[in-house]
């Protein structure tokens, strides 16, 4: 008897026979979240929620999916709804503790996690209350997230790897006016330096990337660099923060010195919303001084930027402190839509390449992909391909995927910007100041 090389092949066998049995679907969730498969458990979660939407328990799964996925913008907002709710969750606030801990808050952290305990004892985490000092002995390095001040681990020096991108901006769907705004601000000055001279411009400068999660922020700004033969560093909120006063600033600094060393170089910032969120909303005294040393760095107070140039993105820009955006920091804050129908089929053409397909109508599946992300479009071919290797395993015989396989996987999937959207909408109607976000009542036709 032949061994399936899927250990969930039975439980997704039994969903699918009971699609609408939530506890089955939940169970399956929980087992491929067990097992490392985040975005698989995600989907599993959304689905099982779409037909029990108030489920506090699938709400807190599809938070830690998100979490395993260090989706914690997504994380979050799940989260803090629950905690508002009455007799909330021990495993909310647990999980809150966590997402604290990774943000730098410590004191909240230590709060969030007291709070889970008094809740439910039984969600006590002997690892994590170790690492917040919570009951901790006299003299210890941590008590109750109180860190000792000027901590050094005698290694202070921080050294990443610098990327040489082979992409280019001909690897990337659409997006033509965003690559333009790239080209004027941050190409051009490369490639003809004398010019901006002329006038009295500084090579450098940053751009800020908004829109919902898995439009393509990090591979442009990856092609960016890739365009420019430049230098790439991506850099995410773990390299950054730590629990001890001080480190964080001084791994910001020596990021950008490092990239100072290295010019022309493109520094990414992703989730840029975690590092530098507005001061006003901040309690941690530690946090508010990391935002501090961000914008002392992008000012160049004490070394000059020239040639360094910073791209960030992030899902939610209306955290973000307002100081970032005056000139010489993010001075450009450019909105990334979901593809258009142009941009899916060039999308969706790059992602099949390589891959056996037999007549496969892309005109017709782009039609059937409205508001789709770029990640949307590539799950829809993991999903069609998975369904053709399953085919395989059974007749032992590989077949290409066609029109109907790819329109099949696109009709089990949802277009997840529509989340993002719900919440954008409300901040573009009622927190608009400026006009920063009528690109989003443009793009909603309102």
């Amino acid at each position: 008897m032949s061994r399936s090389s899927d250990p969930f092949d039975a439980l997704r066998e039994a969903v699918r026979l009971s699609p609408e049995n939530i506890p089955l679907r939940q169970h399956l969730a929980e087992q491929l979240l067990g097992q490392g498969h985040a975005d698989q458990a995600e989907a599993e979660f959304r689905k099982a929620l779409s037909m029990s939407p108030q489920n506090s328990e699938l709400k807190i799964g599809l938070a830690r999916a998100f979490f395993q996925q260090s989706k914690d913008s997504a994380a979050l907002v799940i989260v803090e709804d629950l905690i508002k709710q009455h007799n909330p969750p021990a495993e909310a606030y647990l999980l809150n503790a966590r997402l604290m801990v990774r943000a730098g808050d410590i004191p909240r952290a230590v709060a969030q996690y007291k709070a889970a305990v008094e809740a439910d004892p039984e969600v006590a985490d002997t690892e994590l209350a170790g690492r917040l000092g919570i009951d901790a002995s006299p003299g210890a390095e941590v008590s109750d997230g109180r860190l000792r001040a000027g901590y050094d681990d005698g290694d202070s020096e921080l050294e990443m790897a610098i990327e040489k991108p082979k992409i280019s901006f001909a690897q990337v769907g659409g997006m033509e006016t965003l690559k333009e705004e790239i080209r004027l601000k941050i190409l051009y000055p490369l490639q003809h330096p004398e010019l901006y001279k002329a006038y009295g411009k500084t090579i450098g400068g940053g751009i800020l990337m908004y829109g919902p999660p898995g439009c393509g922020k990090t591979y442009l700004a990856r092609a960016t660099a890739g365009e420019l033969g430049a230098g790439f560093l991506s850099i995410g909120i773990n390299d950054v923060l730590e629990m001890w006063i001080g480190s964080s600033e001084r791994n910001l600094h020596e990021l950008f010195e490092q990239a100072r060393s290295h010019t022309p170089c493109v520094l990414f910032f992703d989730e840029v919303d975690a590092l530098g969120a507005r001061r006003s909303d901040l309690q941690h005294s530690a946090a508010r001084q990391l935002i501090n040393q961000f914008l002392a760095e992008m000012d160049g107070v004490q070394s000059s930027n020239d040639g360094v140039l910073v791209l960030a993105a992030t899902n939610a820009p209306w955290h973000i402190d307002p100081a970032f955006r005056r000139p010489g920091r993010f001075d450009r804050i450019l909105f990334v839509p979901p593809p258009d129908q142009t941009a899916r089929g060039e999308i969706l053409r790059i992602l099949c390449e390589g891959k056996p397909l037999q007549d496969v109508d892309f005109d017709h599946i782009v039609k059937k992909t409205g508001d789709f992300s770029g990640a949307d479009l590539k799950a829809v071919l993991d999903v069609a391909i998975e369904g053709k290797l399953r085919q395989a395993l059974k007749d032992g015989i590989p077949k290409p995927l066609t029109t109907s396989d790819l329109a099949a996987a696109a009709k089990s999937l949802r277009a997840t910007t529509k989340e993002w959207f719900s919440t954008a909408r409300n901040y573009a109607l009622y927190s608009n100041q400026g006009g920063t976000y009528d690109d989003i009542l443009k793009y909603l036709k309102m």
